[in-house]
């Protein structure tokens, strides 16, 4: 089979004839929602089997998440992923017992072919650019999974593994081609789209599989893609098998990977119900509230308001917190705060600027934290852990601009003083609101070991760090003040805060610092935000977020890859696409 005519980048599922409009954009159909469960998947299967657990891929053609293309050929899209997500936060929580995971396919000689092209080809560049960012996540959490839970991923492809498919391959710990004399790998969007592998292909092969670059060269530039012996030679992936042999392989390496696992046996896992959510508004904005969060949209200032409440109190012991499982406020939370995030970023794109601000008891914020600190090698508290780390990350790469706003009555204290330092500004008022009837105690942050490392972002350094690059005083400072409150004034001495106004200047800050960003270009903004929210060393995730999805967006919308004569739009009708020559 030729990778060439029908498995290349995202399939046959092709780019509409030249000259021929685009269907409607995918970002105009209904509310997306990230709302799903194993029996309600179209495209994967779950199936757990004591240590090992295998996720199938096996796409449904009609079941793309908006109209106007077929999922042909194990392509995906926005829904494929939403359900692999889900299947991998279950994996964590639900299934303690489970310490290999083998991703495979339920298709004949196709593992993936990708992003769908043709849903790319339709969709507004807002709508590429959120799943490409959704897609590159959902990656680094099986990355994730295999490095901080012991649950190794491994890709037994069982058929060819092109483009976005290949990626998918890639965030596994090891990869398995079947030798069938068919079957490739293949990074095939230069030569055949005019694009780039999207969700950290190039970044990964030469970083983390250390392909030789002149290989990686000559293999992202080859449409036709690399089998057998060569690709294991050039370490594209890590072993072949024949047809006859494949299911011994498989089985080799998940029992190989259940041996070395570090995940403690025994656990008891917590089951994952569906968030409570309720929504009201108008045309103005929107109020949406979970248990333990809330949203406020005001349309008319671009401006939402995120408010994170406290716990009523710290859990009695682990024991308690093992009970209250997805009921605890600390992965209640979390998981309501992941929505959040990832539901304004798809349906209220033009609101560009959050407001964040908690409510609470600071103290019982700190003891919560205190007690998942005591316990941080238990297997359930580690997996709290580690899903607050990825969906602080999550805001670090949202592009929207982030103001935390510190005011009597907050409890911004370890876990939740992580929401000030991830955003761009932090506004702590000095002092109370006089006006107040019962007016609440003066405003205090708190840090402790959650914000001097243990929730470090996507460069490996932990944002009270990042803070404070070159400034390693400064940084050792604001450390030692861990495990005290610290008043406005202390706050702004050890420069954990923008600006500290005071009762009779606190609305007009706040007021035009909104209207300030709304006047503001939104992509100039998203660029400069971004640089200044990765300072510091790179990874590969600060590479595959800051480097590669930018440029891959970009690309996206020259006209070589998106105009009328580009390869996007001439894929699949026979015809090459018209470049222009010129180097940008």
């Amino acid at each position: 089979m030729s990778i060439t005519r029908e498995s290349a980048a995202a399939a046959t599922a092709g780019a509409p004839p030249s000259g021929e409009p685009p269907a409607s954009e995918v970002a105009s159909q209904a509310e997306v929602s990230f709302d799903t469960e194993p029996g309600r998947y179209r495209h994967w299967k779950l199936a757990v089997d004591g240590a090992v657990a295998t996720l199938t891929l096996d796409v449904a053609e009609d079941g793309g998440i908006a109209g106007g293309y077929e999922l042909k050929m194990n392509s995906y899209d926005l829904g494929v992923d939403i359900e692999l997500y889900d299947a991998v936060q279950r994996l964590r929580f639900e299934h303690p017992e489970v310490r290999a995971v083998v991703m495979t396919s339920g298709k004949e000689r196709m593992f993936c072919a990708g992003a769908n092209i043709r849903m790319l080809a339709q969709s507004s560049h807002a709508w590429k650019v959120n799943f490409c960012k959704f897609t590159n996540e959902t990656r680094n959490g099986i990355e994730d999974a295999t490095a901080c839970s012991g649950q190794t991923y491994i890709a037994a492809l069982n058929g060819t593994a092109a483009g976005g498919g290949y990626e998918l391959a890639l965030a596994c710990d090891q990869i398995l081609l079947i030798d069938d004399g068919s079957s490739a790998v293949a990074l095939p969007e230069v030569p055949l789209l005019g694009v780039l592998p999207g969700t950290g292909g190039l970044t990964r092969l030469v970083d983390k599989r250390g392909v030789r670059r002149d290989r990686a060269d000559v293999f992202a530039t080859t449409a036709e893609g690399i089998k057998g012996a060569k690709a294991v030679a050039w370490r594209l992936v890590d072993e072949t098998a024949t047809a006859r042999d494949f299911a011994a392989a498989v089985g080799r390496l998940a029992q190989a990977a259940v041996d070395r696992s570090t995940r403690p046996a025994g656990g008891t896992g917590i089951t994952l119900p569906p968030l409570r959510r309720s929504a009201d508004g108008d045309s103005d904005g929107d109020v949406i509230c979970y248990d333990h969060l809330r949203i406020e949209i005001d349309r008319p200032a671009g401006a939402a308001t995120i408010v994170v409440a406290g716990p009523a109190g710290p859990p009695a012991s682990l024991a308690a917190l093992h009970a209250e499982g997805a009921a605890s406020w600390a992965l209640a939370a979390v998981r309501e705060l992941d929505d959040a995030i990832l539901r304004l970023r798809v349906n209220e794109p033009d609101v560009g600027t959050w407001l964040l601000t908690t409510r609470g008891d600071p103290a019982a914020v700190a003891a919560t934290g205190a007690l998942l600190l005591a316990h941080a090698d238990d297997w359930l508290v580690n997996e709290i852990i580690q899903y607050w780390k990825r969906t602080l990350r999550r805001l670090d790469t949202t592009s929207r601009s982030l103001i935390a706003l510190i005011t009597p009555g907050s409890c911004f204290a370890g876990l939740l003083l992580e929401l000030a330092l991830a955003a761009d500004r932090q506004y702590m008022l000095d002092g109370i609101f006089e006006d107040d009837a019962d007016p609440a105690p003066p405003a205090v942050l708190r840090l402790d070991g959650f914000n001097t490392g243990l929730l470090p972002g996507s460069g490996g350094q932990s944002r009270l760090r990042v803070r404070f690059t070159g400034c390693e005083a400064d940084a050792a400072a604001a450390a030692a003040a861990a495990g005290r409150d610290l008043t406005a004034a202390e706050a702004a001495r050890l420069g954990l805060v923008t600006e500290t106004p005071d009762d009779l200047d606190w609305a007009d800050e706040v007021r035009l610092v909104v209207e300030e960003r709304a006047s503001f270009s939104p992509d100039a903004l998203t660029g400069m935000e971004a640089n200044f929210r990765f300072a510091g060393p790179e990874t590969c995730e600060t590479k595959i977020f800051g480097r590669l999805t930018a440029w891959q967006n970009w690309i996206f919308q020259r006209p070589n890859a998106a105009g009328p004569a580009g390869a996007l739009r001439r894929y699949g009708t026979g015809q090459r696409a018209d470049y222009d020559r010129k180097r940008v």
